[in-house]
């Protein structure tokens, strides 16, 4: 098993539905030990319930993703309880729905900071605490989430392709700041998928009939894939990959219509 003895943080679980989830699986599965924040304590039964599954995991409400002295406060009961990880899996992101609605020109500046905030820089944030906190295990790995929307005009996807544009730019930064130490940061760019987040994409559903359609593939990228893909970047299977965006799509960004 790819992560067998290794401890995972995965930030920003929401229901089974969600990318997060099938990372958690796909880890789990092969091994890990799974620690998870959460918005909301209001959340904490349902989210229990929801990772009940994943023997020995643990939950911690996190209320601020992108707020210094929140996160500060949150990784340092983690390690105090759980002791150094071995990763750390960034599935933060979120944009107000007007802004995902109108054109992007109309984004407001507090729709554009509010975008970049949660969705970029809390990654930043918690590769940042983590490493002044001397959370991370010698060799550990960070792995975020990104879009084809951080490179390419996708309709509705708007200020959260600026702000996965940012996240992808951190991550090469990032790797090269904590490569001197021997980590490694990398990206997972999925396909589109019916998440929670999704449904505030005006016409989604269009967007994965063109991906069935037009990816050499033809079909929809699936949480599990997604979360293979990500055990994998966890693993020392990929030692030698960081600073990177890999694409789990099916294939759909390499066609040019």
């Amino acid at each position: 098993m790819l992560l067998e003895g290794k401890k995972i943080l995965i930030m920003g679980i929401r229901n089974k539905w969600s990318i997060a989830f099938g990372i958690a699986k796909s880890a789990y599965e092969n091994g890990a030990k799974l620690i998870f924040t959460y918005m909301g304590e209001e959340n904490k039964d349902k989210i229990e319930e929801l990772i009940s599954e994943f023997k020995g995991s643990k939950a911690y409400v996190l209320n601020g993703a992108s707020e210094d002295e929140v996160v500060k406060e949150a990784f340092t009961k983690i390690k105090e309880e759980n002791g150094k990880i071995d990763g750390i899996v960034h599935a933060v992101a979120h944009a107000n729905t007007e802004d995902l609605h109108h054109d992007f020109i109309f984004t407001s500046k507090e729709g554009f900071a509010h975008a970049c905030d949660v969705s970029s820089y809390s990654f930043v944030l918690a590769a940042r605490m983590a490493k002044e906190l001397d959370m991370l295990n010698e060799k550990a790995s960070l792995v975020t989430l990104t879009y084809h929307g951080s490179t390419k005009v996708i309709d509705n996807y708007n200020v959260m392709g600026v702000a996965k544009a940012a996240l992808e730019s951190s991550v090469r930064y990032l790797a090269e700041n904590l490569g001197k130490e021997g980590m490694r940061v990398n990206a997972v760019s999925a396909g589109p998928i019916k998440t929670l987040s999704a449904k505030g994409i005006k016409d989604f559903s269009s967007v994965l009939t063109v991906i069935e359609e037009k990816a050499p593939l033809h079909q929809n990228v699936t949480t599990i894939q997604v979360g293979n893909v990500a055990t994998f970047l966890l693993s020392s299977m990929s030692d030698s990959i960081t600073g990177q965006v890999v694409y789990a799509d099916n294939g759909y960004n390499i066609m040019g219509i």
